[in-house]
């Protein structure tokens, strides 16, 4: 298997907001928003600032050494976690929800893309160590959109009764039944027995769901040195006793991400409201939001309540058992991990412009913010058809309506434009307004108005032309919609989509390092990917 690449700027998908187009551009009403340029000389400055930021570095290293004994490291993998304890060590992140299988192809395309960062920035920077890390946003607890996967256009749904975070609930049999739903379709592929073995390796009862995902990714891209990190960890959040603390008592976060979204606002749509208090109660089978009410703190859901003192108590001996919310789970990856630069799709980018402030208040770095990788995949026979409408995979991402009717204006042999005709229609009425002004001035205003409510019409005569002539290409309407279904399923992007498993099955390991191979570190643009058997 081979694949080329093009690209396509982001505007031109329509998939994008505003605001990630102008962070992409860099326009100046942003700068207060980041603090480094998603670029090399952004990256130089946020290791400069790294470096005078305390990381611990031994603990970190340590974690990564428990979590991984039981999972078969590779060379590189091993050499990066001995890395990470010499001050010469930079982490590059991505983060995810344990979506079961990885969920959406972008989970893939992300962790693709910060072992690209990784590697192209040790060749900038050969003195320095630069390690790809995959962080589990494990206590997620949305299992309506963790708990299910599309294959081949088929949605599978895990249904079980357990609750609380997903990454720590437990692989069971309907989701060992899906298990062997997708090892079944898959079996007839070239590689869909490699793929069995890998699922079979991961998902089997009594993994919980954040090891299964780490065994997964683990698998997929072990030979590039990816480390995954789960962080529902006690030691770990013991660093973040302080700040949990301030959040619990002085809701600090609060108003300062409320303070940045007021200006983030004048513009932009903000992605994240926060909350007074940002952390969940997070024991056994159940994550909580915590409220306080009438001086007292409440698990909301639950009988767990706390008397302000009893509160302290339990953040000092159960750090674990606090999960921090959007606004705060950055924050406590930046001070786990000696991070330079955080990789996110559209949304996450979004959030994060949200809490520079936060970042400031208690002097921790601020990432460099890359916009993930993104991609659409085709084979060289959907090429093929698409060729033979008349089109390049671009045009594919223009509105089905736009590119219909430019494909029947095009095609037809009767006239169905009536861009002459409206020419000579402005012609006609520059000559009459002329010479009713000579008479009236104000006569001007009304045949000005005539003229629009002309033009009007006969652009509506075009739309009605098109539409009646349509039927005469519905062969190239059924195809250009089976296109669209494969490649833009749910009128939206493949990747949003899609799981890899389809792909992994039919190119094997070669899909997920052709994906590595073509991610772009700093190359800000939408890739077209050609599959070539």
């Amino acid at each position: 298997m081979d694949c080329t690449v093009t690209h396509l700027p982001y505007r031109d998908t329509f998939q994008f907001s505003d605001l990630v187009l102008d962070y992409l551009n860099q326009i100046p009403e942003l700068n207060s928003f980041f603090a480094h340029t998603p670029d090399i000389d952004g990256i130089r400055a946020a290791i400069e600032e790294r470096r005078n930021f305390p990381t611990d570095r031994n603990r970190i290293a340590a974690i990564f050494n428990e979590q991984y004994k039981v999972a078969d490291p590779s060379e590189k993998q091993k050499f990066h976690i001995r890395s990470l304890i010499h001050d010469n060590c930079f982490t590059i992140c991505t983060a995810h929800q344990p979506n079961i299988f990885t969920g959406y192809l972008y989970t893939i395309y992300k962790t693709a893309h910060i072992i690209r960062i990784a590697e192209d920035l040790k060749k900038e920077f050969p003195d320095l160590n630069f390690v790809p890390v995959f962080y589990i946003g494990s206590e997620d607890n949305d299992l309506d959109e963790l708990g299910q996967i599309h294959i081949n256009g088929m949605k599978m749904t895990w249904k079980t009764t357990q609750t609380g975070a997903v990454g720590r609930m437990f692989v069971d049999k309907d989701l060992v039944k899906i298990k062997e739903d997708i090892k079944r379709q898959m079996a007839s592929y070239p590689f869909g027995r490699e793929l069995a073995v890998m699922l079979d390796k991961a998902y089997h009862e009594g993994k919980t769901i954040a090891e299964a995902t780490s065994i997964l990714l683990n698998s997929l891209f072990r030979s590039h040195g990816l480390l995954v990190l789960q962080p529902d960890n006690k030691e770990l959040k013991q660093t973040m006793i302080s700040i949990f603390s301030d959040d619990l008592f002085d809701n600090t976060s609060h108003s300062l991400v409320e303070k940045n979204n007021a200006a983030l606002a004048e513009k932009y749509k903000v992605q994240v409201n926060p909350r007074e208090i940002n952390l969940f109660y997070l024991v056994g089978d159940r994550r909580d939001r915590i409220v306080l009410k009438d001086g007292r703190f409440y698990a909301e859901g639950s009988a767990n309540s706390f008397t302000p003192e009893e509160m302290k108590d339990e953040l000092k001996n159960h750090p674990e058992n606090f999960s921090p919310n959007v606004v705060l789970r950055g924050l406590y990856q930046e001070i786990i991990l000696p991070n330079i630069a955080f990789v996110g799709g559209g949304s996450e980018i979004a959030y994060w412009l949200e809490l520079k402030q936060v970042f400031q208040h208690y002097k921790v770095p601020y990432p460099v913010l890359i916009l993930r990788n993104s991609f659409v995949i085709y084979n060289e026979t959907q090429k093929s058809r698409i060729s033979k409408l008349g089109w390049e995979i671009s045009d594919l991402f223009k509105p089905d309506l736009d590119l219909m009717n430019g494909y029947v204006k095009e095609h037809s042999k009767k006239k169905l434009g009536v861009d002459e005709e409206i020419e000579e229609t402005k012609e006609i009425y520059q000559k009459l307004k002329e010479a009713a002004e000579e008479i009236d001035i104000t006569l001007g205003q009304h045949i000005a108005a005539l003229e629009h409510r002309t033009i009007k019409d006969l652009k509506e005569l075009e739309k009605k032309l098109i539409r009646a002539e349509k039927r005469n290409f519905e062969v190239q309407q059924r195809q250009l919609h089976k296109l669209k279904e494969e490649l833009f399923p749910k009128n939206g992007l493949q990747e949003r989509v899609e799981n890899f498993i389809p792909f992994y099955a039919t190119y094997g390991q070669q899909f997920i390092d052709c994906i590595v191979e073509k991610s772009g570190s700093f190359n800000q643009e939408f890739g077209i990917m050609l599959l070539i058997d």
